[in-house]
């Protein structure tokens, strides 16, 4: 058990698959006895835009109990794991929005020495996954956090889940034809949460033992 970890999922979803994403890697951190706050950022595409896509609106309708992040969940958790759809090869608007605001806690030193991981989907399998994580771990450095990625470790659910080394991932275009696959990458997901845990409980100790100048 990782009681002393103490983990914040934060992510934006559009139409779910980053959201269902999110909650895999929430039941893997729980399993691996971190206590979680699943945060979604807030919405910024105007109501007509949201409208005119019956998925959005109903996925958007349908999480609005999810609590909006706020820096304290910053401050409160010693783990991060951030989502974001594939914009154009980089963080979607509505998370870089959230990741802009987050000044005051960075210049006071309190995002540093923290492990961090990111997850992403796209549509197609070239369609910028490992562009996004790299720029979402961009931010990271400027915090000082420590860069969690996947690599290939639990190999045989890796491959399985598409081999991304950067970050949890997925294919829309082909998990809508192969729930296998699906599977996989749910299952890397909270193998990550829970990688993620005991990453986050090991540096909480070492800095209680010998604080990290």
């Amino acid at each position: 058990m990782h009681a002393d970890a103490r983990i914040a999922v934060i992510y934006y979803s559009a139409t779910g698959t980053v959201h269902q994403l999110a909650r895999a890697f929430v039941d893997g951190a729980a399993d691996a006895g971190a206590e979680v706050r699943l945060r979604r950022v807030a919405e910024l595409a105007p109501e007509q835009v949201i409208d005119a896509k019956p998925q959005w609106r109903a996925h958007l309708d349908a999480t609005a109990d999810i609590p909006l992040a706020t820096l304290d969940d910053l401050r409160w958790a010693n783990g991060y794991a951030f989502g974001t759809p594939t914009r154009f090869g980089n963080v979607c608007s509505q998370l870089r929005q959230f990741l802009d605001t987050t000044t005051a806690p960075w210049q006071a030193e309190e995002l540093a020495d923290k492990p961090a991981t990111g997850f992403t989907a796209t549509y197609e399998e070239h369609g910028g996954q490992e562009a996004t994580l790299l720029s979402l771990y961009q931010t990271f450095h400027h915090w000082g956090a420590i860069i969690v990625p996947t690599g290939y470790l639990n190999y045989d659910t890796a491959h399985a889940a598409g081999g991304n080394p950067y970050g949890v991932s997925q294919v829309e275009s082909r998990a809508s034809r192969d729930p296998e696959y699906v599977k996989a990458v749910l299952e890397a997901a909270r193998f990550q949460g829970a990688r993620l845990a005991r990453i986050a409980a090991a540096v909480t100790a070492v800095r209680a033992d010998s604080p990290l100048g």
